[in-house]
């Protein structure tokens, strides 16, 4: 394991596991656990297979960390937005299943994080705000685009111009989370489903999680000819063949 005052990281079994570790602030994000992210991401090692990504102590994330909050002009906020969305993007395209353990706050830049993961497993004491409206603010770090994808714009809307709490069960119903577990099991069960996934072959999880949010903006036609492109890459690799092969011969026995 590797460890720094914010993040922490091991890999175990082609399974590679970040950690938020700013649990006195309830994991929010500084510029500096953006950038710790981001190196970690850039140098992930090529035996990863899967990502699991959680928070330290009570929370997942609690957004944007308000106290180290500085006054920008308006480049300086497009800036220092675009450094939010360079790191997310980098979590989202990867080419790695990232899958997001979450528990306790999930809220503003947190649900921003965990919208970038491709599956989410939430814990009973999840919860999802969105607060930029209370504060005067915008969202910066990608929510307008992943998060309105997940939940539609208008919900969004909701949720920013109210400031509601939605719950885990409202999450999961909206898709914000996949997995509703009890309480304490959010990192348990992401790992089970990293080893789950991890048997896939690295081809068909990559195209997986690069392809499939593409396609869905595509045209009708686009997508349907990208779709064939990405299904002849995936289905004619020695290990695939091998695999099928090996199928039809436990049918036949």
């Amino acid at each position: 394991m590797t460890q720094s005052a914010l993040v922490t990281f091991d890999l175990n079994d082609g399974i590679a596991h970040i950690r938020l570790n700013r649990p006195a602030k309830h994991n929010a994000i500084n510029d500096n656990l953006l950038l710790e992210l981001e190196s970690l991401f850039d140098q992930m090692p090529e035996s990863a297979r899967v990502v699991v990504l959680s928070g330290s102590g009570d929370n997942f994330c609690a957004g944007l960390d308000l106290a180290e909050h500085q006054a920008r002009d308006p480049y300086g906020v497009v800036q220092h937005s675009r450094m939010w969305h360079r790191v997310f993007g980098k979590i989202q395209n990867c080419g790695l299943p990232v899958i997001g353990a979450l528990k306790g706050a999930v809220i503003g830049g947190g649900l921003e994080l965990a919208a970038s993961t491709h599956v989410r497993v939430a814990e009973p004491d999840t919860f999802f705000r969105l607060p930029e409206g209370r504060h005067g603010i915008f969202v910066g770090g990608g929510g307008s685009v992943r998060i309105a994808r997940i939940i539609g714009s208008a919900r969004m809307a909701d949720m920013m111009l109210t400031g509601r709490t939605l719950s885990a069960e409202e999450g999961e119903r909206l898709a914000l989370a996949h997995y509703l577990v009890p309480a304490g099991e959010a990192e348990a069960k992401a790992l089970a489903l990293a080893k789950t996934i991890a048997q896939n072959t690295p081809l068909s999880n990559w195209a997986m999680v690069t392809a499939l949010g593409r396609l869905e903006y595509m045209s009708g036609d686009d997508g349907l000819y990208t779709e064939s492109l990405v299904a002849g890459m995936t289905q004619t690799s020695p290990e695939v063949q091998a695999r099928i092969g090996e199928f039809l011969n436990r049918k036949k026995s």
